[in-house]
């Protein structure tokens, strides 16, 4: 039903919706749990994508874990709602519980390869880039840039094995 929402509208929606959220989180100070998908191309490149709303800043795909769901489930879910994909070889690489917006978030980082090629929904995500995890772009989320350096160890660790 949402995809009836001319695209600009739904961008703006999506910005209206952040702040409110992160108001009520600074009232409520909710327990939360979210993923992040670091998707690794087959050159080593980590992908990265640039949100409607929030901070103008590249970060890993992902989003909020629905009651009762299943982390790795959250994970695929996410990255095919945001960017019309599927994940192949999904592995949980770790789980951090950190401070956000006055809230404690439990979050679960993934790192798979990209089953498809992914497309920004232009809704939610806007941009998408892949990068060398050894040189990511100044305007890197804070977040984004620990969780990709964690993933990209990761994965060269597995590697070696």
């Amino acid at each position: 039903m949402l995809h009836l929402i001319p695209a600009p509208l739904h961008r703006q929606l999506y910005r209206i919706a952040d702040r409110l959220r992160r108001a009520g989180w600074l009232v409520r100070r909710p327990r939360r749990s979210s993923v992040m998908v670091a998707a690794f191309d087959t050159h080593g490149r980590v992908l990265l994508a640039r949100h409607s709303y929030g901070p103008p800043v590249w970060a890993l795909p992902g989003g909020g874990i629905d009651r009762n769901e299943d982390p790795e489930h959250a994970a695929t879910r996410e990255f095919r709602e945001e960017l019309g994909c599927e994940l192949a070889d999904l592995r949980l690489v770790t789980s951090v519980t950190e401070p956000d917006s006055g809230s404690e978030d439990e979050r679960f980082l993934f790192a798979a390869r990209p089953a498809g090629t992914p497309v920004p929904d232009r809704r939610e995500i806007v941009a998408i880039g892949w990068f060398d995890p050894a040189a990511l772009p100044a305007n890197v989320g804070r977040w984004a840039a620990a969780m990709v350096r964690e993933a990209a160890a990761w994965r060269r660790d597995l590697e070696q094995r």
